[in-house]
């Protein structure tokens, strides 16, 4: 299964912990912080965008347009009026004034990374090719060239390994990730998948509602 996200469980559709005797428990810890996955993608993505910036106010090696930076932060939070904002206001120490934009952190790409990586190698790599933004050559700049890769793998040395749980009526439950469906692939990790499927005879997975992954 996928993580609940703290946006949808605090708005319409609520919680994501499953009804009758297939009911994830505890369904409290599981539909808040759980075991604090998606804080941790929330910290690898900020921390980028944080050294994104502060490359930019630092000289700009990398000559970064910054008409052209596509990643955004994000927070595991429905705020809407964060979606378009401006950063950067202030005194010249706090940085260059430019539009920002806030995601909900299960949109992000490093959940979506997180959940197709194999181990701590495939991450790294994966993270390392993500384009953060666009140089005044219409080049793509990524997080490896930021050197972003390693402070962003120690933080997801933990969200890497699959948790879990069990249902009402005992049954075991692997519970980890959780890309939305509409802009990413909407299935829990490869790792839980793989991890499943080693523990048991026949695994049933979520699919997101994706007609293309038969949902």
């Amino acid at each position: 299964l996928r993580e609940p996200s703290l946006g949808p469980c605090f708005g319409i559709k609520g919680g994501a912990a499953g009804g009758g005797n297939a009911q994830v428990v505890p369904m409290e810890d599981l539909n808040l912080h759980f075991t604090g996955d998606f804080h941790a993608i929330t910290s690898a993505n900020n921390l980028l965008a944080a050294m994104l910036d502060n490359h930019i106010k630092q000289g700009n090696a990398l000559q970064i347009d910054t008409n052209q930076i596509v990643w955004k932060r994000c927070m595991d939070m429905n705020d809407r009026v964060l979606r378009n904002i401006v950063v950067g206001l202030g005194r010249p120490v706090d940085g260059v004034v430019r539009e920002d934009h806030f995601i909900i952190s299960v949109a992000s790409e490093i959940m979506a990374i997180l959940c197709l990586a194999d181990n701590m190698k495939d991450l790294k790599e994966r993270l390392s090719r993500i384009i953060v933004a666009y140089n005044y050559a219409g080049e793509p700049v990524t997080a490896g060239q930021l050197n972003a890769v390693g402070a962003m793998a120690a933080l997801l040395k933990d969200a890497i390994k699959p948790n879990m749980v069990q249902t009402l009526e005992n049954t075991p439950a692997l519970v980890h990730g959780g890309p939305f469906a509409n802009i990413a692939h909407g299935c829990n990790s490869v790792r839980a998948t793989k991890t499943g499927l080693k523990l048991a005879d026949y695994v049933i997975t979520e699919a997101g509602f994706g007609a293309d992954l038969g949902a």
